[in-house]
């Protein structure tokens, strides 16, 4: 076990002013210096922030709401009018024409 020097002996020098005091009377600052109770400065409050937890923003388990694709037919396949040669738009004009069927429609005049 290792013992420590005391006593009238037992000297320390204070980080912040220099002068020389006895070792039981320099204390240990926030930042790691060893002053004199002159120079000691406590540490600010406004340096050790309380700690707040962050609020709570989401669901802990939320999947994002599935869509399915929607696929809508028009005309008959190659009726489209957008084309491509490679990279290139096409020249070539054509004239979409879709076709449709809603049922049947019945007229009554009276």
């Amino acid at each position: 076990m290792a013992t420590f020097a005391t006593g009238k002996h037992a000297l320390a020098i204070c980080d912040r002013c220099g002068q020389q005091y006895k070792f039981h009377q320099v204390k240990k600052e926030w930042n790691g210096l060893m002053t004199c109770p002159e120079c000691f400065e406590p540490k600010h409050p406004q340096l050790d922030p309380p700690h707040h937890s962050a609020d709570a923003q989401a669901l802990p388990w939320t999947r994002p709401a599935r869509q399915e694709p929607v696929t809508v037919f028009v005309g008959a396949p190659g009726d489209s009018p957008f084309t491509s040669n490679g990279m290139q738009p096409s020249t070539e004009t054509r004239d979409l024409n879709p076709v449709t069927s809603v049922g049947t429609v019945t007229i009554v005049i009276s």
